[in-house]
């Protein structure tokens, strides 16, 4: 069989004939970047063939001078004899910063002002009993005996036990002189004895709360018995391995590899959760119950449940409130017995990731109108609030594409070390930028280009359709056609090429933010309020917490409100799955926000598209909707271009305004 070897690694994979370099890549732990799932079109899996017998596809997202240099397409290309290739620092899916948000103080405040409590009763929990022995005159039996126990300390009316605790019940509870502990799992209106233990055991109870996100999986260890948060975990999907976008792991899916891809969700969450009991000396046999949130495709995923109907009018999924499950069944590995719970989805395509996001927000319990915005591949939107008794959510998910997280971007990447996460334009004309890990540039991801967008225009280097002016600085050229404004020459990045912005670029940004803003806007009209009427932003999730709002209202990617009306706050997807796992009262609320909540197809208003169409100028076709921006465009900045094409890094103070990747820790 062919070998192919991969540079800088220095590892070697023997694959089949007619495999291509990605597959072959993949089998040899090298992780390349790829947004498409391999089909071609998102031109991210670049590498540089050496020497070999190849056989490449022809493709227009390679030049000229990079096919002269040995470039091709991963994805693209068959081995068909020994080949050495050389995988360059831009193609590497590198890992970055993910928001893990453990116990964070906005939320602490968030609580204590909007009163968001539950009572403490996990969904499985430990319960010690000291059973009386049966007597002549108390001769109920033992499984009676230990329902009558139960119920002296809960109000469990209807419960339920398998065969194999049945079995094993009677000598247990006589070889333990009638002490033991019970392990209770709320199902539905039903609570399962799922195992009994001699003696107490009962501190010794864990459970796990996971945010299932397309691009990232965090996992928090906590106790049951206290609510506390022991640790966390987190990493990249590698689900994205077969496609960024949650359509493309669809389709995928539909081509047979839904199994595949059940498969590699499930074993990330797994060593998410090793991780976890390892470090801190806990037996997976105490880890009881797991709850994971995510969009619905996700839960589907992990379930392995057929998601292609998701994308196909009328986009009804399989479930949106999944049943509780064993773990064991789906493959997750805690206590044999623990139970698996997947937050209920509000519909197709607004999962329950953010039925969490409402529960942890506590939108559906503030007397102010609220709106949730998670800045996003999926961009969904949700706005609420309770009036006279009754709480209304109206919800949306306006798909803005994955240009926020730096994909489908020329020299975009993830928050990852090297990434540039900030930008101002000086009034000279100068760029001024901060990378994470304050390390030499590689890429620009989400956060700094909306700095670098709204800095060029208010700068005056693009008009507010977008479009790069290019007499009006020398950093504005033309490269194979297309206009570009260098971002970073070549001499001072770190791939040695220089980190450019294109008109392409600017557009995909613009085409985002446009979806998200048309969708909050048909939001808001459709409840026949203005957005003066908004009285609270929460901008959640990891990309949402990085935002600049006054550059998000600049490019009119937010509605122009007060900054103190708008909030970051953090994955409160992983925050409102823990809250469930240690309530079953917030759990039950879970199931009635997605059951009361209004979904929007917004392809279905008549209005959308006009509304999109006028979104997509900078901030928007009528500049009157931002005021700050109209106020700030009027000022004339009168810039002096710099006549050298530069860049400097920002002056932050160490530890303001700086992210860290794991590699830092």
């Amino acid at each position: 069989m062919p070998r192919v070897r991969f540079h800088p690694d220095e590892v070697s994979v023997e694959v089949e004939r007619g495999v291509t370099l990605h597959a072959a890549a993949k089998a040899a732990g090298v992780e390349l970047a790829s947004i498409c799932g391999g089909d071609g079109i998102c031109g991210r899996c670049r590498v540089i063939v050496k020497n070999g017998n190849i056989e490449a596809a022809p493709t227009t997202l390679l030049t000229r001078e990079e096919i002269q240099k040995g470039y091709v397409l991963a994805c693209q290309t068959k081995v068909l004899g020994d080949v050495e290739v050389e995988v360059p620092p831009e193609t590497r899916a590198e890992e970055g910063q993910i928001l893990i948000d453990i116990d964070a103080q906005r939320f602490r405040a968030l609580y204590q002002e909007e009163k968001v409590s539950f009572r403490h009763e996990p969904l499985v929990q430990k319960l010690y009993l000291e059973l009386p022995p049966p007597t002549l005159h108390d001769n109920l039996a033992d499984h009676q005996r230990l329902y009558r126990e139960i119920r002296r300390h809960r109000d469990y009316p209807i419960m339920q036990t398998g065969l194999k605790i049945l079995r094993a019940q009677p000598k247990l509870l006589r070889q333990n002189d009638w002490k033991i502990t019970a392990t209770l799992g709320l199902r539905g209106g039903v609570v399962e004895v799922l195992q009994l233990e001699g003696g107490d055991t009962s501190t010794r109870a864990y459970g796990i709360a996971v945010d299932v996100g397309t691009s990232t999986v965090v996992a928090h260890l906590v106790d049951l018995n206290t609510g506390r948060t022991i640790d966390a975990e987190a990493m990249y999907n590698s689900q994205r391995a077969y496609g960024e976008e949650v359509t493309r792991r669809i389709i995928y899916a539909e081509r047979g590899g839904l199994e595949q891809l059940q498969k590699t969700i499930v074993n990330d969450i797994n060593n998410l959760i090793t991780a976890l009991v390892e470090r801190n000396k806990i037996a997976l046999h105490d880890c009881l119950a797991i709850v994971c949130a995510g969009n619905t495709t996700m839960m589907h995923l992990l379930l392995g449940l057929d998601p292609s109907s998701i994308r196909r009018d009328p986009y009804v999924s399989c479930s949106t409130a999944p049943p509780p499950v064993r773990a064991a069944e789906v493959g997750i590995h805690i206590n044999p017995r623990g139970l698996l719970y997947c937050v209920p989805a509000i519909g197709g395509w607004v999962g329950g990731d953010v039925t969490a996001g409402i529960l942890a927000t506590g939108l559906y319990e503030s007397d102010k109108t609220v709106m949730l915005i998670d800045v996003g591949t999926n961009g969904e939107i949700v706005i609420g609030r309770r009036e006279d008794g009754f709480a209304w959510m109206v919800t949306c998910s306006a798909s803005a594409g994955p240009a926020f997280e730096g994909s489908g971007v020329k020299c975009g990447m993830k928050a990852s070390r090297g990434a540039i996460e900030r930008v101002q334009i000086s009034p000279d004309g100068n760029v001024l930028y901060k990378t994470v890990g304050n390390v030499r540039p590689k890429g620009i991801c989400g956060s700094g280009l909306i700095d670098l967008v709204a800095g060029l225009l208010e700068a005056g280097f693009i008009d507010r359709s977008g479009r790069l002016i290019p007499e009006a600085s020398p950093r504005i050229r033309e490269r194979d056609g297309l206009l570009e404004f260098v971002v970073v020459p070549a001499q001072r990045s770190a791939t040695e090429k220089d980190i450019v912005i294109t008109q392409a670029d600017i557009e995909n940004l613009v085409r985002a933010k446009a979806a998200i803003y048309a969708g909050t806007l048909i939001l808001i009209k459709s409840l026949n309020l203005d957005v003066t009427d908004i009285d609270r932003v929460f901008l959640a999730g990891g990309f949402g917490n990085y935002l600049d709002r006054e550059k998000a209202i600049m490019i009119g990617l937010i509605p122009d409100l007060p900054l103190e009306k708008i909030r970051f706050v953090g994955n409160t997807s992983i925050i409102g799955a823990k809250m469930a796992l240690l309530s079953q009262e917030a759990w039950r609320k879970c199931e009635e926000i997605a059951q009361s909540a209004t979904y929007y197809d917004l392809i279905s208003f008549p209005h959308y598209y006009e509304e999109f169409l006028a979104a997509k100028f900078l901030p928007h076709t009528e500049l009157e909707r931002f005021p700050s921006v109209q106020k700030r465009l009027a000022k004339d900045l009168s810039p002096s271009p710099s006549p050298e094409v530069g860049g400097e890094p920002l002056p932050f103070r160490e530890g303001v305004g700086v992210r860290s990747s794991p590699k830092d820790r």
